[in-house]
């Protein structure tokens, strides 16, 4: 009988390390952050995003430097708000663009830095923006000689 118990009680200590780990990992898969927002939000606007999904990356050179918050509709134009990482200082002069990764890839953010003295602040507009280039525009341009 006291064998059958530790038994039970070794399969449930188990079990509950499993699902622990299991949280964790979906957690971090998922890229959720637990503990409320970090860092700091600006605005783009753009006159078209492509197909731009919340909480695609925001990247400078290469690195994930915040994500997508939210996409909305103002003025027959795409506003875009960006979470910035903490401690990273966008200048006024930046350049954000819409990319695709790959040919038919998902899309992301791409800030291009500038060297201007002003800093953008928390809650600012980021006023240099460039728009998602349409692959199909282009290729049906070419095919029609439009190009």
């Amino acid at each position: 009988m006291n064998k059958r118990i530790n038994l039970e009680l070794v399969v449930g200590v188990f079990m509950i390390i499993g699902v622990l780990c299991l949280g964790y990992l979906s957690v971090t898969v998922a890229k959720v952050n637990l503990w409320g927002p970090s860092g700091y939000d600006v605005v783009a606007i753009f006159s078209d995003v492509g197909g731009l999904k919340c909480d695609s990356s925001v990247m400078i050179a290469g690195v994930e430097v915040g994500r997508v918050k939210s996409i909305s509709l103002s003025n027959d134009a795409a506003r875009v708000v960006l979470q910035i990482d903490p401690g990273l200082q966008l200048h006024e002069d930046a350049i954000v663009s819409v990319k695709t990764s790959g040919l038919i890839g998902e899309k992301y953010v791409r800030i291009s830095v500038g060297s201007a003295d002003e800093i953008i602040k928390p809650g600012g507009r980021i006023r240099q923006t460039e728009s998602v280039v349409d692959l199909m525009d282009l290729i049906s341009k070419y095919a029609f000689g439009s190009i």
